[in-house]
């Protein structure tokens, strides 16, 4: 697999470098549209309005229009966004994973720690495991702020960002508004139904039949002649390692839960919570600079294997 971005989790002051990869991948055969008459691809032209001209994707930026005006936002003004330039999840907040609604969730990635990070890594995968919390987090990916969900899967972190609130629509239906009366036997039914059909659910029992009859049929068609020269219908192809300062992770994080509890107004939480040093230790810790754990960069890895470039090209 490959890296599709790098930055660190923070939470408190913690800082857990880490590399961000694609966690599900598209299966589906990729099909080209083309003309009906001669088998001739199909292709869609980027073309201006304006001058009339075809125009390189290098030559594209972006533009809000609002009634008669339209504003101009090139590359450089998307990166010169704060938000944009950040390369932070940031913890905001750790929640009981039942609250979450499935239906939040778009896209999973799975975080790979950098060497030196592994063992804040591993203590963030088993603290999330043990307490049955997830950490809501806040992160920049793709000139989008985005809000996500950080759990534990197994060994590794997954990140899933989640849809907003106002991008949730209600399920606002007049035939859900009437009553509908349920009977005690009808339900009884229904429940001993679910019983006989209750199991374990094994995602490897079920397979995307579409797909697998899609690709017996282009065979069937391959084997039966019923073909054309690409070349001919389709036209020519187009287009040393730096160690950083790590601190204490003990340290860390007692630093970090005594800023949070002072935060909310609590009292700090030393082991010795009667002793008349406990305002010393406090005033102290306020006074230590914030340091965050550093590690070293990790070469990424490359791909193990190379996915057939027909597949990538959509018409």
């Amino acid at each position: 697999m490959r890296a599709i971005w790098k930055g660190a989790i923070t939470f408190g002051l913690v800082n857990v470098p880490i590399k961000v990869y694609s966690a599900t991948e598209d299966h589906d055969v990729g099909l080209h549209q083309v003309h009906d008459a001669d088998g001739g691809r199909i292709r869609y032209q980027r073309k201006c309005e304006v001058c009339g001209k075809v125009v390189d994707y290098e030559h594209i930026d972006k533009a809000y229009a609002e009634g008669n005006t339209t504003v101009v936002l090139t590359e450089d003004d998307l990166k010169s966004l704060p938000e944009e330039r950040s390369r932070e999840i940031e913890v905001v907040e750790f929640v009981p994973t039942e609250q979450i609604d499935p239906i939040m969730f778009d896209r999973s990635y799975f975080l790979e720690p950098e060497k030196t990070a592994t063992k804040a890594y591993a203590l963030l995968r088993r603290t999330l495991e043990e307490t049955d919390r997830t950490a809501i987090v806040q992160f920049s990916l793709r000139q989008k702020t985005r809000l996500g969900a950080l759990r534990a899967r197994d060994k590794v972190l997954i990140l899933q960002s989640l849809l907003w609130d106002d991008e949730v629509r209600e399920a606002d239906f007049d035939t859900l508004k009437d009553d509908v009366r349920v009977s005690a036997q009808e339900l009884k039914m229904a429940s001993s139904l679910v019983d006989n059909m209750s199991t374990d659910f094994s995602p490897d029992k079920f397979s995307d039949d579409y797909q697998e009859q899609l690709r017996t049929l282009i065979a069937a068609k391959l084997e039966q002649g019923d073909k054309l020269d690409t070349a001919e219908t389709f036209g020519e192809e187009g287009e040393g390692t730096d160690e950083g300062e790590v601190i204490d992770l003990m340290e860390a994080l007692r630093q970090s839960v005594e800023r949070n509890r002072a935060s909310r107004g609590g009292k700090s939480s030393s082991s010795s919570s009667g002793s008349e040093k406990e305002p010393a230790k406090k005033e102290s810790a306020k006074k230590a600079p914030a340091k965050k754990t550093a590690a070293k960069k990790a070469p990424a890895k490359k791909s193990a294997a190379k996915k057939a470039s027909a597949s990538k090209k959509s018409a």
